[in-house]
């Protein structure tokens, strides 16, 4: 237990100071404390228990802080806030918003909703970003349909988290690659062949369960303005480096600013700014853990927690074989349960995941997949993260009332599981 007390500090002061906030009222409770600062009294632990030198002690911390993958991870972060905010600056969102609007037949716009949810977080990377872009489509969509409103929104948050899940510029999708060392395109391949079920089996229960006849005026857009969106999705299933892939949809963004809007170059370059800014609390956070976890490793954390899921594992010959993937999934749902963050779940959980992926050999993708997964499927149901907060307080509903309404997120988990049992019986 020695080598955990300070990630357990960490979810202890992060959790605490979340239900402090709730008791008092205060929005968006759980996210008052910025994370990064709610690692400090974590390391300050980790250099008290840590046997040896301060010397040493510092110089461990600050190979997990320089760590190539975290130092990856991070710059991508830097790219993907620059993109997001440029594309949003020229009216990418917007078009997209309104082009998908557009062409769902007004018959089936509840789950044409869900389906544009899921197209815009999947562009453009973010489940927050994609609920307060909707949120107002949402409301009218209930008003002119006279519909359940914790339905409507729980259709948005469920599209939300699937692109939070599979997108190529999402956080999510970027930790959980660069921590288990898997290209963007394999995890893509992999996690999109569990997620197209989940989200057929949404639409179907949301074409009959609500149904709408009514259309909901948007503001038009240009369709040009959504092109950096597709051009960065086919260069990433292309194989494209991930880094090249971000600094081009960068480039183009601002190039069809400056030639086809009012946009100027000094523009650009406060967007791109302001999207680093965007980053600035998960970069950080991700440095900082990456230094925690590489202390934890040098006391046997990670030898220890594999131990304890270990005796996990099921009786059944056959079914044994589940277990590496099962206690990943295990491991992430927890974390996330714990920090409300599904980001910085997988960045707790990742070491671990790709230390029990490898010994039991779990392709990198897959275990890649089955984080991202599960770090969305808790997230996006849990009322006290910060997605079902949003959506709640846009609809004037009760978060406990809208997380048991986000289908898509338990299909999601209910057809990762099946695929975990599937891929078990073929072995």
């Amino acid at each position: 237990m020695r080598p955990f007390l300070p990630l357990l500090t960490f979810i202890a002061v992060f959790l605490g100071s979340g239900f402090y906030y709730l008791w008092q009222g205060v929005d968006f409770a759980f996210y008052q404390l910025p994370s990064p600062v709610a690692t400090l009294p974590a390391v300050i632990l980790a250099f008290f228990l840590m046997k040896g030198t301060f010397d040493r002690k510092l110089t461990t911390f600050m190979q997990g802080l320089g760590d190539y993958n975290v130092l990856t991870m991070c710059m991508i972060y830097l790219l993907a806030g620059a993109f997001g905010s440029v594309v949003k600056a020229i009216g990418g969102v917007d078009a997209t918003i309104y082009w998908g609007l557009k062409v769902i037949p007004e018959s089936l716009m509840v789950p044409g909703f869900f389906f544009l949810a899921a197209l815009i977080s999947t562009a453009i990377g973010t489940s927050m970003g994609t609920i307060s872009a909707l949120g107002p489509i949402a409301l009218g969509l209930s008003s002119a349909g006279g519909l359940d409103k914790t339905l409507v929104f729980g259709a948005l948050v469920g599209g939300a988290m699937f692109g939070d899940n599979l997108s190529f510029i999402s956080d999510t999708t970027i930790a959980a690659t660069r921590s288990q060392g898997a290209s963007m395109r394999d995890k893509f391949r992999v996690n999109f062949a569990i997620s197209l079920p989940a989200a057929i089996l949404t639409m179907i229960l949301l074409y009959f369960t609500v149904k709408s006849g009514a259309a909901v005026p948007v503001a038009s857009g240009e369709l040009y303005k959504a092109l950096p969106y597709a051009v960065v999705l086919i260069l990433a299933l292309l194989g494209l480096n991930v880094f090249l892939v971000l600094m081009l949809g960068i480039v183009l963004a601002g190039a069809l600013g400056l030639f086809f809007a009012d946009y100027t170059v000094l523009r650009l370059g406060q967007d791109i700014y302001a999207g680093f800014k965007d980053m600035q609390e998960i970069f950080l956070l991700s440095m900082v853990m990456g230094g925690l976890g590489q202390m934890m490793k040098e006391q046997g954390g990670i030898q220890t927690l594999k131990s304890w899921l270990k005796k996990l594992q099921f009786r059944s010959a056959r079914l044994e074989k589940m277990w590496p993937e099962f206690s990943i999934a295990l491991s992430v749902s927890l974390a996330n349960f714990a920090v409300a963050n599904n980001t910085v779940a997988i960045i707790i959980t990742g070491d671990l995941a790709r230390e029990v992926a490898k010994t039991e050999g779990v392709p990198p993708a897959r275990s890649a997949s089955i984080l991202d997964i599960y770090s969305c499927v808790v997230q996006g149901v849990i009322p006290y993260g910060a997605q079902i907060l949003l959506a709640s307080q846009m609809a004037k509903i009760s978060p406990l009332g809208l997380a048991g309404s986000v289908q898509y997120c338990y299909f999601l988990g209910l057809v990762t599981i099946v695929s975990m049992v599937w891929r078990t019986l073929r072995r």
